[in-house]
């Protein structure tokens, strides 16, 4: 039986049984794993505080020949949201990469640019800082899972949009010119569509100088929203918390 070691971040915990945990991981080396804490609330040994959601640990594991949940040895902390100040938007904002990666990642496959991505995203969600590393996290995460249309020409005509409006509906994978939006579309902005494109080409510290504002990018991460619960036929819990702050 081999001990697996991995860095990994938590997503979700449950309880199961009296003291034993359930744990979803996003781990490096395997993508998302699921397994079991042995007396994960008893033992502060072990575990500690390394089961906390979103919480960055290197896991060790065992996979047993014939069951579905590996088992899991022992988490120490590289780096917990709990270090931090820690207000409702920003629990929000911690809840919604959760729920997010849990929904759409397969298991037991890696995504190393994911992984790097989520940690440096954790490092900028701040409280009071919430909407620009969540607008870069939704943009990469729609791009890495294969979902994002182009944003640079209609669906429609094929027409390059350049600065011109921009329109999409909730049932088109895609942008629409103004000829050929549907009814009950909405509108991506100008700034919203350079700002991704500045966003495809920097690395998000390039824009952590000043925090950003509910408005700024607002509709276009309500597009990336709308094309995550597309895809995944249900909806987000976070994400109408998030359009409540």
């Amino acid at each position: 039986m081999l001990l697996k070691q991995s860095e990994a971040i938590v997503l979700r915990t449950y309880p199961l049984r009296e003291a034993d945990l359930l744990v979803t991981l996003f781990t490096r080396s395997e993508g998302k794993v699921k397994g079991v804490a042995r007396a994960a609330k008893k033992s502060k040994r072990r575990f500690g505080g390394a089961l906390e959601p979103l919480t960055w640990v290197r896991v060790r594991y065992e996979d047993r020949e014939g069951q579905e949940l590996a088992r899991l040895d022992s988490c120490d902390i590289l780096e917990s949201p709990l270090s931090a100040t820690v207000d409702y938007p920003r629990v929000v904002a911690l809840e919604h990469v959760a729920e997010t990666l849990d929904e759409l990642l397969p298991d037991r496959e890696a995504n190393d640019a994911l992984f790097r991505l989520t940690v440096s995203v954790l490092h900028q969600l701040r409280s009071g800082s919430i909407w620009m590393p969540l607008t870069y996290f939704q943009l990469w995460l729609v791009r890495l899972a294969g979902f994002l249309p182009d944003l640079t020409e209609c669906l429609a005509c094929g027409r390059p949009l350049n600065g011109s409006r921009a329109f999409y509906h909730a049932l088109a994978d895609g942008l629409m010119c103004p000829k050929h939006k549907r009814l009950a579309s909405s509108e991506l902005s100008v700034i919203s569509r350079e700002m991704a494109a500045q966003m495809f080409r920097s690395p998000i510290e390039t824009f952590a100088a000043e925090p950003w504002t509910a408005a700024e990018g607002a509709d276009l991460r309500r597009l990336l929203v709308q094309i995550m619960q597309r895809h995944l036929e249900k909806k987000l819990v976070t994400a109408a918390m998030l359009a409540k702050l």
